[in-house]
């Protein structure tokens, strides 16, 4: 599972217009495997409504300091209790103020100063109130006091206005919610990883290319960062951002990969091969566009180098992993390709179906090494990349 995998997060959301943020970040934390949990302001709720957030949450919704359900009618004290992290999200220019001033008149600031968790506290507000000294006297406070502070971040504001101030987005604020509890499995270690397809060219205008969207290798490169390695992602062409932390190699054809690979080789512990590499190439590539004049048109390809099992045969070589995107006999092919390839493991899935695959954000897989396997059921594409890196930091 995820760094959030049995955590127990507390969201409080404040009444600011970016509340409508918080519907993701509670599905961005779920995700990650943290169980959520929601308090809301009064103000919140005019934003958003507590039954929008219990349907996602799957959890009753907070919002009075008295709770005449909860244990005791302490709600504050249990909820204190139960947070392994308590992240405030919006956080507005009033709820940092009273947080800086230690008041305990709601329930959001009465369990914040109870509870022994960690903080993180995302500030949304307008820019001329982010800039204010008094806001900067209080954001000061909380850092002296280990408060981790995500964002603003700067854009369009709804008020008109240009400049810092915007909720951080809602992977951000997961994503160093998981860093509080990063599993460091591959602290230290050199990750190299191939993604996204590669493109032959046929002319100056067309190529041959495939489906593949990049989304599964750049979900390992952000698993292996959290846990701690020191990553390289080579990229054929697709339209992704490069994770934090991660040194991008940007490729086109599959020699282009090759010659990075083998370029990575010497400074690589670990090498995944998740890139959907074209297995052969146009013979002969034409300098001017080819003019459509027949029917038909005849191509003479060539293969291309095999890179998996190129860097699975160096001597010494990095721990080898390979994927296998098949539309039949999945494991059938899989096993084929660890034996034939000398890999140390291989994720097999089945690309065949609307539910995983190219262009989605789930995926189902086997991952097989020599010995063993295991299942992973459907799910996203970033709890499988984290589930495979406990399964190399195993193998390792």
């Amino acid at each position: 599972m995820g760094q959030l995998s049995n955590r127990h997060v507390l969201l409080g959301i404040t009444g600011g217009i970016a509340a409508y943020k918080s519907a993701q970040l509670v599905r961005d934390l779920q995700e990650a495997g943290a169980t959520v949990r929601v308090v809301m302001t009064r103000g919140a709720t005019e934003f958003i409504t507590p039954l929008t957030l219990q349907a996602l949450s799957g959890n009753p919704v907070h919002t009075e300091l008295l709770d005449t359900e909860a244990e005791a009618g302490m709600g504050h004290i249990e909820l204190a209790r139960w947070a392994d992290l308590v992240i405030i999200a919006p956080a507005t220019a009033d709820f940092i103020s009273r947080l800086a001033q230690g008041r305990a008149d709601d329930l959001l600031t009465t369990l914040c100063l109870a509870t022994p968790s960690p903080l993180i506290v995302a500030p949304a507000m307008n820019q001329g109130m982010w800039r204010d000294p008094a806001t900067g006297n209080n954001i000061a406070t909380l850092q002296d006091r280990g408060i981790t502070l995500v964002g603003p971040a700067e854009g369009s504001q709804a008020c008109g206005d240009v400049g810092p101030g915007r909720m951080e987005e809602p992977a951000v604020i997961a994503g160093r919610a998981q860093a509080l509890f990063s599993s460091r499995l591959l602290e230290g270690r050199r990750v190299c990883i191939t993604a996204g397809p590669t493109r032959e060219a046929l002319d100056p205008v067309r190529y041959i290319s495939n489906h593949s969207s990049g989304k599964m290798g750049y979900a390992i490169a952000r698993a292996a960062v959290e846990a701690g390695a020191i990553t390289t992602l080579i990229s054929g062409p697709v339209h992704l951002e490069t994770p934090e932390n991660v040194n991008r190699v940007e490729v086109v054809s599959a020699q282009n990969m090759y010659d990075a690979a083998m370029q990575q080789l010497s400074s690589c512990d670990i090498f995944i091969a998740c890139a959907a590499v074209a297995d052969y190439r146009p013979k002969t590539v034409d300098e001017q566009k080819i003019k459509k004049s027949t029917d038909s048109m005849q191509l003479e390809l060539v293969q291309n180098p095999d890179i998996v099992a190129a860097v699975a045969a160096a001597n010494p070589g990095p721990f080898t992993v390979g994927f296998a995107a098949e539309t039949e006999q999945l494991e059938v092919y899989a096993q084929k390709k660890l034996q034939d390839k000398g890999l140390d493991m291989i994720v097999a899935n089945d690309v065949s179906g609307a539910q995983g695959g190219f262009n989605s954000d789930q995926n189902a897989a086997t991952i097989l090494w020599p010995g063993g396997s295991t299942e992973v059921p459907l799910t996203s594409k970033g709890q499988m990349a984290r589930l495979l890196v406990e399964a190399i930091a195993a193998q390792l």
